[in-house]
């Protein structure tokens, strides 16, 4: 019996501690991916902004600026919702090769959708769908303008960072000027545009604050509506009322800023095809 009860004991622990290995090394992983900077796309220095004298030249020149970048991160997810979707007849079989498990891990990781024990699902692949997919252009773009002012913020400018994204590590960006007593957060810092516009990315697809979004955006999706349109924008902007502490007047904010800018939203967007 004490023999057993050893040997019991002994499993608990190695299951355990196998957890705790396992879950930093997944931690690990998805540092290591989220933080690679993306490759494919050259990073340009970004305009001085507050030189145009003209605010039609200035918001052409911040959406012509922002817009490739914004298109190498759809194209990104696209492919990774294709891949998704090209093995949901492997994973409904259980004939995964090696080469599909690995790359559904990682997947996992980077979207925070933990695979279950006997392997991905069903159930597993459709939470994984709410959260791979594209964002429209016309969001992206105003998001980027409202937190930047045009690219003209302290933040941008500095750091790289467009979308007003914290982090809560000293010394890991820098510190608002008017940050409330008592806080601790700084305003991330990244080493180019397109590693903002990645994390960005990877914050609304993953961050539970933003699942009303993907409700949203799924729902779009099984209605058959154009997710690039400044429509599909707009409506997703009701996600976002937990992106700032200005709750629903952010998210007014922001649709106002789609109707005001749809002459150019829009002529960016056929300049692009």
């Amino acid at each position: 019996m004490r023999k057993l009860i050893y040997f019991f004991f002994s499993v608990v622990v190695l299951i355990l501690v196998s957890c705790t290995y396992y879950q930093l090394h997944i931690e690990e992983s998805r540092s290591t991916i989220e933080d690679k900077e993306p490759q494919g796309i050259p990073v340009a220095k970004a305009p001085d902004f507050k030189a145009f004298k003209r605010i039609e030249q200035k918001k052409r020149a911040f959406f012509d600026y922002l817009r490739p970048g914004i298109e190498y991160e759809n194209s990104r997810t696209r492919k990774e919702r294709e891949f998704l979707l090209n093995s949901k007849a492997d994973i409904e079989s259980g004939s995964l090769s090696q080469a599909e498990v690995e790359q559904l891990g990682e997947l996992s990781m980077l979207y925070s959708v933990k695979i279950p024990v006997e392997g991905p699902d069903a159930e597993w692949l459709d939470k994984m769908l709410h959260k791979v997919d594209v964002l429209p252009e016309a969001l992206v773009l105003i998001q980027a303008a409202n937190e930047s002012a045009w690219g003209t913020s302290r933040f941008a400018k500095d750091a790289n960072n467009y979308f007003g994204q914290w982090c809560y590590q000293k010394g890991c960006g820098l510190v608002p000027l008017a940050r409330g007593e008592g806080m601790a957060h700084e305003v991330a810092k990244f080493k180019s545009v397109q590693q903002s516009i990645h994390r960005y990315f990877v914050n609304i697809n993953r961050n539970l604050a933003y699942r009303k979004l993907r409700e949203i955006r799924y729902q779009l999706r099984a209605e058959g509506k154009d997710l690039s349109s400044p429509e599909s924008a707009m409506q997703l902007t009701n996600g976002l009322t937990k992106y700032s502490e200005r709750g629903m007047a952010y998210v007014k904010s922001l649709q106002a800023m789609i109707r005001h800018n749809q002459q150019y939203l829009q002529d960016d967007a056929v300049a692009a095809k």
